[in-house]
């Protein structure tokens, strides 16, 4: 249970700009690995902008309304799925961890937030030169939304993601620390994005979810 014992042992609840958590270590070796060889598409060779959402191509922000079809974008994103689970036997073990009781019920607590009839989303990320993700805040179906950073290619630790206060000034940059990951629970007020920033080669993570529309992973 890395996930479970890094966010009992480790997480940390910061109340700036919004309530948060920071963890490490929740990651085994053998998930990084498959992160780090996850094949995602190139979007910088695909003749398409980034539009300061992962929807990448201005027409797609389906997918973050909770609409399962993500539009013409959703080829260039990697949700893991029982469809491509083959390709991350390791991946599927974290998502189990995820939908077990002990796990969710966990979160449910530190967030305030009835985990028992969701389903777990998890995204493999890697982002390129030229990405950014404007402030927002997440729709209200993300009942917990988080990444965790895998920096193998000692890119700067400032390539975490910006939170914002109210008026969208940034107080803070969760760091892109290699098996460093942070949470919370979508709210009014919980604005983050990432400024445009310099990346060498690339910025991998994947984002973690509990989220009230299906996806093939309900908890247990």
């Amino acid at each position: 249970m890395t996930f479970l014992n890094s966010i009992l042992k480790q997480a940390k609840k910061h109340e700036i700009p919004f309530d948060h958590w920071e963890y490490k270590d929740a990651l085994s070796e053998e998930v990084i690995e498959e992160i780090i060889k996850a094949d995602i598409p190139d979007v910088s060779k695909h003749n398409l902008n980034y539009d300061g959402t992962r929807a990448i191509d201005d027409g797609a922000a389906e997918f973050r309304e909770g609409i399962a079809s993500g539009g013409k974008a959703i080829k260039f994103r990697c949700f893991v799925t029982k469809e491509n689970a083959s390709q991350f036997p390791n991946l599927v073990k974290f998502i189990n961890e995820l939908q077990s009781k002990e796990t969710y019920e966990t979160i449910s607590k530190m967030i305030n937030k009835d985990l028992s009839n969701s389903y777990v989303r998890v995204e493999v990320i890697c982002d390129r030169e030229g990405f950014w993700l404007k402030p927002h805040c997440d729709i209200k179906e993300k009942l917990m939304s988080g990444l965790i950073f895998v920096n193998k290619t000692n890119e700067s630790e400032d390539l975490g993601t910006d939170l914002y206060n109210e008026k969208l000034e940034k107080v803070k940059t969760v760091p892109y620390k290699d098996n460093y990951g942070y949470f919370f629970t979508s709210g009014p007020n919980t604005w983050h994005g990432m400024e445009k920033k310099k990346i060498i080669k690339e910025r991998r993570c994947i984002q973690v979810n509990y989220v009230t529309f299906p996806t093939d992973w309900k908890v247990f």
